[in-house]
Parts: structure tokens; sequence; C-alpha cells
């Protein structure tokens, strides 16, 4: 069993606040599915992304199985891995997609549970997901350590090829925030980059971005994978549904994070 290691700073420890946040995150929204093969979504304490977040979940299909890339920001673990274990949150427990996680048994990806057992970029998600769709999914956890090109182009086309191959419908998600503690006009400035070319699927300038401008993106190895797999499972176009940084919370424009919303379908 993975327990929480974020319950109780990221978001809620009680189920009965845990929701009471996730209500107020969708506050305003209407909960309205589409076709959504991959998704990009921030990672921070609730209080700050999750608003963010939401815009994500609240256009996110149900689907058989989400795939959830995550970076490791922890060191722990393999380079790339994937946990088998079942996962609890406050709200309830999920099973991890078996079949697809032995699927990945030989390739790149290991099948390992301590790049997963204090990394928050994952856990932070299934509460939403759990909120929408209640306990009736998988989850595909995949933890990238090495987030090079190279290797997120090689996972996002293992994990497109399995699920080709099983005819079970997923959904797959980045975890990831954007620029970190720069001012908040720099950070739009560098996201706003690099977002065209998430916008525009362009992977390989994706990096040349991240390169020229130096930019903190945390996940960019797994908005790489998301993107290979989503266009794999036939994506053509992606849209930005939110950004906003810490200092729209805070008040301090200083030195912020920036979070975005992105579907891609």
């Amino acid at each position: 069993m993975r327990q929480p290691a974020v319950a109780g700073q990221f978001y809620p420890l009680r189920p009965e606040n845990l929701e009471k946040e996730l209500k107020q995150c969708f506050e305003g929204l209407e909960i309205r599915e589409r076709n959504v093969l991959g998704a990009i979504c921030p990672h921070a304490g609730y209080v700050y992304s999750g608003k963010v977040a939401a815009h994500v979940y609240a256009a996110l299909p149900k689907a058989d199985t989400y795939v959830i890339f995550g970076p490791n920001h922890t060191g722990y673990g393999s380079p790339v891995s994937v946990s088998t274990d079942t996962w609890k949150t406050p709200l309830g427990s999920l099973e991890v997609d078996r079949e697809l996680a032995d699927g990945l048994s030989g390739s790149i990806i290991d099948l390992d549970e301590l790049g997963h057992r204090y990394e928050h970029s994952i856990e932070v998600q299934l509460p939403f997901l759990q909120y929408r769709f209640d306990q009736d999914f998988m989850i595909l956890p995949i933890c990238l350590g090495m987030q090079d090109e190279e290797t997120a182009v090689e996972v996002g086309n293992l994990v497109a090829e399995l699920a080709s191959k099983s005819g079970k419908k997923l959904a797959f998600i980045a975890s990831s925030d954007f620029t970190h503690y720069e001012p908040a006009n720099v950070a739009r400035e560098i996201d706003n980059e690099v977002i065209g070319a998430i916008l525009n699927l362009d992977i390989p300038g994706i990096y040349d971005k991240l390169y020229r401008r130096n930019a903190s993106v945390c996940g960019y190895g797994p908005i790489a994978a998301m993107l290979t797999a989503s266009k794999r499972l036939g994506a053509n176009r992606a849209e930005l549904l939110k950004y906003s940084n810490s200092g729209d919370v805070s008040g301090d424009t200083s030195a912020v994070v920036g979070y975005a919303a992105i579907i891609v379908e």
C-alpha cells in the first residue's frame, strides 16, 4: 500500500476538509467532458494551484485508466519507474492497472516503489480524479527522474503502444509546474514561450525553449511523454485553459511559481 506522503501539507488530511477544498477549486467551473487524450496539471499545494488544476479535471472524460507522468523530485528509486502498489488517499484507495504495468516489464521503465514513496507530483492529482470519478478507474503512475527528450519520447511511445493493444480508454496526465522563483513578469514571459511550443505539440521546440531560456519547468519529461502518447493516439491540438502563478494567491510577485492547465485533444 502506497501511503499518502503529503496529505496534511499539500492538501487536507481529513476527507471532509479535502472534499470541501476540492469543491472550492471547482467553484465557477462547468463540468463538461471533452475528448481529452492528454493534459498538463500543476502539483503545488491546492491553495496555490488547485483552481488551475480544476480547469483540466472539469474537462477530463471518464477513462478506464489514467496514466500519470510525474517528475522525480526526491532522487530516490529508478531513473524511470512505475508503481504497482495500491495508492491510498484520504478519499479512498486506487488500484494500479497491473495489466499495463506488467506490460512495461523489460523496458526502460522499472517496476519500482522507492521512486514513488515520498514523491508528491503524482499523489496530488489523485484526489481530483476521485472527486470527479469516485473510485471507478485505475491509475498507472510513472515517475521520471531522467527527463531528457529521448527518454521521455520512448516512455510516451511505450505507453501509447500498450494503450493501443489493451483496447482500454486511457487519458494521459503530465504533472508539472512551470517557471520557479522568478519575478511574475519574467515567469510569465518564459512560460509563454514554453507553452507556445506545447500548444504546437512541438516536443523538440519545448526542449529548445527550456535550454535557451534556462527555464525551471520541473516536469518537462512528463510533458514530453504525455504529448508523445497523446499524438500517437490521434491528438492534434492543444489548448491553454488557465495560467496563473503563486503570487496571485500570496500577493508576493517577486519570486513566483507558474501554473498552467493545458488539454490535448
